[in-house]
């Protein structure tokens, strides 16, 4: 009978996994790699000391506290600001329940990660340039998400079923919501002139994603059609879009749509730019869209058939679901782009976030706080899109993209 030598001499090393191994091995294993590490880190510290030095004693804040009504709805009327408060509540206790439903099955709701930010966001609050009403409003709505969701996870765990209606609850509060912005209906009407700001910003990104999404499939699958005239018409339109300038189709949009019409008729600025935007993005998300086509392998489908699936049941039900799912990153990688892309709206006319800060900085108290005044934007940008990143992670996580 074969005996197995157990000594300990024939274990593996066990490698030690603390701290400073860790820093030794990947940042000071060899001498080069020591002396970058140390120029490196002078370089980063230097430049962090710099920017808390100019943060906190150079920087004139002021230009953001007194004008931050304006950045964030611009000439929206004060005496309707309770509208704009109580559309963030509504998108705040959506997004709690929302998250409370997903996360229903999860062993814990607030991990670490979760728990640490939701800590350091109440301590950026306090510390900008804002009034305190504001700083408690913006405290008050981080606690109605971790409320709501909470109050989501409970129901996701005795309604299994409620999460197939959340886009169905969403789709109805993004009507209130543009009723509630522009008024009619029993309340007062707020011109669309009067529309600017990072609220303009978001909606003008919100309602072309959502245009452009189904449009960019309809290409896709058309330019995979066996029929010659939408397949020629797909592809033309395709290549055609993506070969323009995105600011050349907003002036089209803006000039050369009202020609087309019968006089006196002139859709709003918002509905052409939002046209434009649409027409952009769809023909960059449809290939992406027929990227995640190409990856399903061809036996799905005659598989579908062989069930006795129609075109539509198959594409609908089999096809596009595995292929959305392998698109999610450049599909999201491309909505990124569609809201970043919304700071071209200034030069047509319309008053988003960027046009917004060139009339502040155009105020005589105030020439020259450019720095303030864009590194305010782009740590409004950063987040927003941070967030959209985050949440496709999440969702391929839900999806098992990996596997």
């Amino acid at each position: 009978m074969k005996t197995i030598n157990t000594n300990k001499s024939s274990a593996p090393p066990f490698q030690e996994n603390n701290p400073i191994e860790w820093l030794r091995q990947n940042f000071f294993s060899t001498w080069y790699n020591t002396l970058l590490t140390i120029i490196l880190l002078s370089i980063i510290t230097k430049g962090i000391t710099g920017f808390i030095s100019w943060a906190t004693t150079q920087a004139e804040w002021e230009v953001i506290k007194v004008n931050l009504p304006l950045l964030m709805v611009g000439r929206y009327p004060k005496d309707q600001y309770w509208r704009i408060w109580l559309i963030v509540s509504i998108i705040s206790s959506l997004s709690g329940f929302s998250w409370g439903i997903i996360a229903r099955n999860s062993a814990t709701l607030f991990s670490q990660p979760v728990l640490i930010f939701l800590a350091v966001i109440p301590a950026i609050l306090l510390l900008i340039p804002v009034t305190t009403p504001f700083k408690l409003l913006l405290i008050g709505i981080v606690i109605l998400v971790i409320s709501t969701a909470w109050v989501g996870k409970i129901l996701g765990k005795k309604i299994p079923n409620i999460g197939k209606y959340i886009s169905f609850i969403w789709f109805i509060a993004f009507l209130l919501i543009i009723w509630l912005i522009g008024g009619g209906l029993g309340l007062k009407s707020v011109s669309t002139n009067d529309w600017g700001g990072l609220m303009l910003t978001i909606l003008m990104a919100i309602v072309s994603i959502f245009l452009s999404f189904p449009l960019g499939i309809l290409l896709a699958l058309g330019r995979q059609s066996k029929l010659p005239v939408i397949k020629i018409f797909s592809i033309g339109y395709i290549e055609i879009i993506r070969g323009l300038p995105l600011i050349s189709i907003l002036f089209m949009g803006q000039i050369m749509i009202p020609l087309f019409l019968p006089d006196g008729m002139r859709p709003d600025r918002i509905l052409r730019a939002i046209l434009g935007l649409t027409l952009f993005s769809s023909a960059y998300l449809a290939e992406n869209i027929r990227g995640g086509l190409q990856s399903v392998p061809r036996g799905q489908t005659e598989a579908a058939k062989a069930l006795g699936f129609n075109t539509p049941l198959a594409l609908g039900l089999i096809v596009l679901p595995q292929a959305l799912k392998v698109a999610i990153p450049s599909i999201v990688g491309q909505f990124i782009s569609l809201f970043q892309d919304t700071t071209l709206l200034s030069i047509v006319g319309l008053s988003e976030l960027l046009r917004m800060s060139r009339s502040i900085l155009a105020q005589p108290q105030f020439l020259g706080d450019y720095a303030e005044v864009y590194l305010f934007n782009g740590i409004l940008f950063w987040i927003i899109c941070y967030a959209m990143s985050i949440g496709s992670r999440q969702l391929e996580k839900k999806l098992n993209t990996d596997h």
